[in-house]
């Protein structure tokens, strides 16, 4: 198969993405203007126009894709293709032969040769997608690719140079996973040279409606039709939803609520039953304090958080590492509260 042959089907999937990014992000969907999210975008167009490899670290339906999408049209390869690897599939043979390559004969049902997602990507970005799910004995193989620039098809003695950037991304701690034995050190250190933590919609409560009128604004183009609006008891509860499923859910929930809205104005019965049955400890704190019976007022969770950060910050004298296992959280998650809630702390 030729290379331009396989690079046109990857570049049909890009289709919809402009050459390069526009001054707003939004055609990306990367939509918000949270203190936590303006740091991720920050960090994105920093590491955009470098070649150095950038895994994207956050939870499940965070919008991990569309940032290394970001990061790729930011980039002088933004001309070239990003092809998107799902790490989840690859195992065994499979694992070279989608990858790196392979010719004709070198397995039952090799019927002709194949480039591979890295030869196909030439020039422009490979993104592997849940990286941390490449099993352990097939990680030195794409260590190799990555230190020395080449790949050998499945089946073949010939190695062909490869000119890519590699953008990983991963909901799983790999720092962790280093340490436990089950994600080869050398590789993580040849992949985490930048790292972007994207938060989960629970930590950008002033991003919820901004995104829901986003997702909105999309349906009302693709039906061509008048806008539709969210009522004030529908606000009130995507403002106070957990959101486990993070901007996924939250996009999955406004088309389901517009095609489901007889009218311009979306109601409470347009939501998901999670949403509009949703337990009160599912629900984000909005009730003004409480008082005790000493007449002091309780504090509120992000008070309490605030709190608690400082405390483990004094008591491990400023080092985030110590300060981060007193609170039991990870590092990143603690920068990122750092950073959300403005707290002036001298750090090791």
């Amino acid at each position: 198969m030729k290379v331009t042959q396989v690079k046109n089907k990857v570049m049909s999937a890009e289709a919809s993405f402009p050459a390069s990014i526009p001054s707003s992000v939004k055609s990306f969907e990367l939509v918000g203007d949270s203190p936590a999210f303006k740091c991720v975008l920050d960090t994105a167009s920093v590491v955009g126009s470098r070649e150095c490899p950038v895994i994207i670290t956050g939870e499940t339906g965070t919008g991990k894709e569309m940032v290394a999408r970001m990061i790729h049209h930011q980039s002088s390869r933004a001309k070239s293709v990003l092809v998107p690897v799902d790490c989840t599939t690859l195992t065994g043979q499979l694992f070279e032969s989608q990858l790196f390559g392979h010719v004709k004969g070198a397995f039952t049902g090799a019927h002709s040769d194949s480039l591979g997602f890295f030869r196909a990507a030439e020039g422009g970005t490979v993104f592997l997608d849940e990286v941390a799910e490449i099993p352990l004995e097939l990680q030195s193989k794409l260590l190799r690719v990555l230190q020395e620039g080449i790949v050998t098809p499945l089946g073949s003695t010939k190695s062909y140079p490869v000119n890519v950037r590699v953008i990983c991304a991963t909901h799983r701690d790999l720092r962790k996973m280093v340490d436990d034995g089950k994600f080869r050190q050398d590789l993580y250190y040849r992949l985490n040279v930048v790292s972007v933590d994207l938060p989960p919609l629970r930590d950008r409560a002033a991003d919820v409606v901004l995104l829901a009128k986003h997702f909105l604004a999309k349906q009302s183009n693709l039906y061509d039709e008048s806008p539709k609006v969210l009522s004030p008891e529908v606000v009130k509860a995507i403002s106070s939803y957990n959101w486990p499923g993070n901007v996924r859910e939250l996009a999955n929930c406004m088309e389901r609520a517009y095609v489901l809205s007889t009218t311009e104005e979306i109601g409470m019965d347009s939501l998901p039953d999670e949403i509009r049955n949703s337990r009160p400890d599912e629900m984000r704190y909005t009730h003004p304090a409480a008082v005790l019976n000493d007449g002091s007022a309780v504090m509120t969770l992000e008070e309490a958080m605030v709190s608690a950060i400082k405390a483990a910050m004094v008591e491990s004298n400023g080092v985030k590492t110590l300060a981060a296992e007193i609170l039991d959280v990870e590092r990143h998650r603690l920068n990122r509260l750092i950073n959300k809630y403005n707290i002036e702390v001298a750090c090791a």
